[in-house]
C-alpha cells in the first residue's frame, strides 16, 4: 500500500480497538494498553524505521491530543513504554530494531550458494519470519532455525514458522559452528561483530549472508544485487 495510507490504517485500527473496548465497560487503562499493543504490532510491518515510530507513535498521541486523555490515570501512559520493551527488550537495542526482510530479497541466493539437501540454515535474530520465509522459498529441503531475544516476537515467528525450529535467545550466544548457512540483517554497527564470530565459529565452506550491509574487512565471495533491491552479500568461511 502507499505510504501513509497503512499508517491511517494502523491508527484507525487501534482507535477501533479502543473505543470498542470502552463501549464495552473494559477499563480505561487496559483498553489503552491492548489499543496501543495493536499499533505496536502493526508498526512492525511497516517498510522503514521512521515509518514504524509513525505508525506505534500515532494512536498514544492522537490519544494525547484529544478529549479521552483527561480520563486516564497518570500512569496508564506507561504502559505503551512497557509494551514496547517487551516487544523489543532494552539489552537488544544495539542490534537491528526489526527490520523485516522484504519480500524476494534473498531470490536468487541458492544459485549462488548451493547447499545439499538437510543442510542447516540459522536466521539470527529472525524476527516475525520474514527472513525465514524467504530461506525456505530458496531451500526448501534444508533444515531452518531462528533465534530471537524478544519473546513476544518469538512467539509469533515460531507461529508463522511452523517449518522451523525458532527459539528464544541471543543471538551472539547462539552457536554458528553446526550450521551451513548463517543469515543476518543487521546494521552497520553491529557488522564487526558478526564477522568476529563467523571467523571463530564458521566451519570451512559454510556461508554468511548479510543483507544490505557489508561486513567490514572482508572480501566477499558473492554479492547477489537485482533492480530495486536491497544487496545480499555472501562470505564462505574461512573469511578472507
Amino acid at each position: 500500500m502507499i505510504w501513509p495510507l497503512p499508517a491511517l490504517l494502523a491508527w484507525a485500527a487501534s482507535w477501533g480497538l479502543f473505543i470498542g473496548l470502552t463501549r464495552a465497560d473494559t477499563p480505561v487503562a487496559p483498553a489503552l494498553g491492548l489499543a496501543a499493543a495493536l499499533g505496536l504490532v502493526l508498526a512492525v510491518t511497516a517498510a522503514t524505521p521512521w515509518r514504524r515510530i509513525f505508525v506505534a507513535a500515532g494512536f498514544p498521541l492522537s490519544l494525547a491530543a484529544s478529549g479521552w486523555a483527561g480520563s486516564l490515570p497518570a500512569w496508564a501512559w506507561l504502559l505503551p513504554l512497557v509494551l514496547l520493551v517487551l516487544l523489543y527488550p532494552v539489552n537488544s537495542w544495539r542490534d537491528a530494531p526489526m527490520f523485516p526482510t522484504p519480500a524476494g530479497a534473498l531470490q536468487g541466493l541458492a544459485g549462488l550458494a548451493p547447499l545439499p539437501e538437510g543442510a542447516k540454515l540459522l536466521d539470527a535474530g529472525c524476527g516475525l519470519g520474514d527472513g525465514l520465509r524467504e530461506l525456505r522459498r530458496e531451500y526448501p529441503l534444508a533444515q531452518l532455525a531462528g533465534v530471537e531475544w524478544s519473546w513476544p516476537l518469538r512467539i509469533a515467528c515460531a507461529w508463522r514458522c511452523r517449518f522451523a525450529h525458532v527459539r528464544r535467545g541471543d543471538l551472539w550466544a547462539s552457536d554458528w559452528a553446526q550450521q551451513d548457512l548463517v543469515y543476518l540483517f543487521q546494521r552497520p554497527e553491529s557488522m564487526p561483530r558478526a564477522v568476529d564470530k563467523a571467523r571463530r565459529e564458521l566451519r570451512p565452506g559454510a556461508w554468511l549472508a548479510s543483507l544490505e550491509f557489508e561486513a567490514p574487512g572482508v572480501r566477499p565471495t558473492a554479492v547477489l544485487r537485482a533492480p530495486g533491491r536491497k544487496p545480499l552479500w555472501l562470505y564462505r568461511a574461512p573469511l578472507a
